[in-house]
């Protein structure tokens, strides 16, 4: 007895301790601007021991290997390149993942999309007029991740005509470098999100779980967008594909950024926003737009056999109307 009493008396002091730290945690906020978007970064801790210095070291870094808009990134050499060129970690990490995707997704996410992307409008340089069938179907030939290899560090091309846009992934890996960088620090409570794409670790130091608030497309006359659901989960990442924000005006028509890499031409489906959740920001980034791509029946098919994946869909009913469906797993997340 008198053994276990002492052990107790041992214990007490640390108990003590951690409840102290526990309790001395504040919240730290960062917010800035990088990748042509905000971010924000929300995080307890005892200290400061985050900077926005740090951030914003971490996702330029990133930038000057993956961003289309600078010219002396990596990414902006290897689309000049004819063979291929060797590429650092964060290029080589999101390529990885990228042929992943594309094989998960029979082609529906290809990053060999950039000269169709370009051709509609979205590309780092103005356009004056949008591609017809012909351009279209000469631009298709030079779009295709089998025309890529990765060996190792190195990215070849196949077909020097060949470039990429990795626009549709790299987001959601910044979000899991810059979570991972808190982990490192020892912060095991926050939130980080980079233009919507987002990834949580919790509870928080009281024990409840973070709060976050998924958008989608306006139900009411207003064009603005609208918080349509509010999810509550201690671990994981978000991210949304969507076609309501991000569009060119044709005549009475909008022309969605996402483009069908089969067909050459902007997605017009069903589907009108994917909220996926998976275990980090890459996947659930790397698989919206894939699953934008599909209809519903196919989507909804398509997440569950993905392990640990959950999705919330906007669609168009036949007659017009906006509907929204959610898996089992989501639905559990949602705040009552």
């Amino acid at each position: 007895m008198a053994v276990i009493h002492k052990s107790a008396l041992l214990f007490l002091p640390l108990l003590i301790t951690l409840f102290t730290k526990q309790k001395d945690q504040q919240q730290y906020s960062i917010h800035g601007y990088a990748q042509g978007t905000d971010y924000s970064i929300k995080y307890f801790a005892t200290d400061s021991v985050v900077t926005k210095g740090s951030i914003d070291s971490i996702l330029l870094k990133i930038d000057s290997s993956m961003s289309l808009y600078k010219p002396y990134s990596q990414i902006s050499q290897f689309n000049l390149s004819k063979k291929g060129m060797r590429i650092d970690d964060h290029f080589a990490a999101v390529m990885r993942k990228s042929f992943e995707v594309y094989r998960a997704t029979n082609g529906k996410f290809d990053v060999t999309v950039a000269p169709l992307v370009q051709a509609w409008g979205f590309g780092p340089k103005p356009v004056t007029s949008f591609p017809d069938s012909a351009k279209i179907k000469a631009l298709l030939k030079n779009v295709g991740m089998n025309h890529l290899e990765l060996k190792g560090s190195y990215l070849k091309k196949k077909n020097p005509a060949i470039t990429i846009d990795l626009n549709g992934i790299a987001q959601g890996y910044s979000v899991d470098v810059v979570a991972d960088f808190l982990l490192k620090k020892g912060i095991k409570s926050f939130i980080v999100e980079i233009g919507g794409e987002l990834r949580v670790e919790g509870p928080k130091p009281d024990g409840s779980v973070m709060r976050i608030g998924i958008e989608g497309p306006a139900t009411s006359s207003t064009d603005e967008p609208e918080i349509r659901h509010i999810l509550s989960f201690s671990t994981g990442a978000v991210t949304t594909s969507g076609n309501y924000r991000k569009y060119l005006q044709r005549g009475k028509g909008k022309i969605a950024h996402l483009i069908n890499p089969k067909t050459g031409y902007p997605l017009d489906n069903q589907l009108i926003s994917a909220t996926i959740f998976a275990k980090d920001a890459i996947t659930a980034d790397g698989y919206d737009n894939a699953v934008m791509a599909m209809n519903m029946e196919e989507a909804l098919a398509f997440v569950a056999s993905k392990k640990g994946m959950e999705a919330y869909l906007i669609y168009h009913r036949q007659d017009g109307s906006v509907a929204d469906t959610l898996t089992n797993g989501f639905k559990k997340m949602i705040l009552k």
